[in-house]
């Protein structure tokens, strides 16, 4: 009996360690067809993950997928949520072989290898977010998140990314990210990549943020000039 629960706790010991050392964000570079310089950035928070390529010196988008991950061992299983090329990939689940280091992480049986960009640490919003409602005139409008219409941002230490999508219809309705920065309240985002334009590739946004019974509040004004007062709930 002992032997069995040592094996067990070992078990679940290497699980934990694995799980938390792929927290944070992760990048590699390849080149297209036509001779871009692709950059591939995945961030994970716990249990939501997303992957993104875009032209890294453009900011041109190129494709996004994510949804919910789990570790088992080194199997790393991965349920789709949304996908901007493949919207029939929505709901489907994947599962491969990873080999993970303190600095790269690689999916056995491919080319492709990521190097660490952070391990979710500094960054006191890092996790996975789903928009919950709005500030107007003075007044909360809260809206249900457990629907299939999401707005979801995914932050690791040092990276973001917000993605529209709907989980019943499988319809992509666009993403942007970038790194962030938090100092003295003050949330600005640099953008790296946006699927509607990418014209805003290179543009710095600042908010003013602050945290209301376990909430994340955004204020400030959006990349049209809108003032917005937003309001995000951790994502379980």
């Amino acid at each position: 009996m002992k032997k069995i629960i040592f094996l067990l706790v070992g078990t679940f010991f290497s699980f934990v360690v694995n799980a938390q050392s792929v927290i944070g964000a992760w990048e590699g570079y390849s080149t297209s067809e036509t001779g871009e310089k692709l950059r591939s950035v995945v961030i994970f928070a716990d249990g939501y993950q997303v992957l993104t390529i875009y032209d890294a010196e453009t900011g041109k988008f190129i494709h996004s997928n994510g949804g919910t991950w789990k570790l088992d061992g080194n199997v790393m299983t991965e349920k789709v949520e949304f996908h901007s090329d493949n919207p029939e990939r929505v709901s489907t689940e994947v599962s491969f072989e990873v080999t993970i280091t303190d600095t790269t992480l690689q999916i056995v049986g491919s080319e492709m290898k990521l190097t660490r960009i952070d391990n979710g640490t500094p960054g006191k919003l890092q996790g996975a977010w789903l928009m919950s409602g709005r500030v107007r005139d003075g007044k909360e409008q809260l809206r249900d998140t457990s629907g299939p219409r999401k707005t979801m941002k995914i932050l690791s230490g040092t990276r973001f990314q917000w993605i529209a999508y709907n989980t019943k219809t499988k319809q992509f309705m666009g993403t942007g990210g970038g790194t962030y920065t938090t100092v003295d309240g003050e949330y600005t985002e640099n953008i790296e990549f946006f699927s509607r334009d990418d014209s805003r590739a290179g543009a710095s946004l600042k908010f003013n943020y602050s945290f209301v019974d376990g909430n994340w509040h955004h204020k400030g004004f959006s990349s049209k000039g809108n003032p917005i007062h937003e309001i995000w709930s951790v994502r379980d």
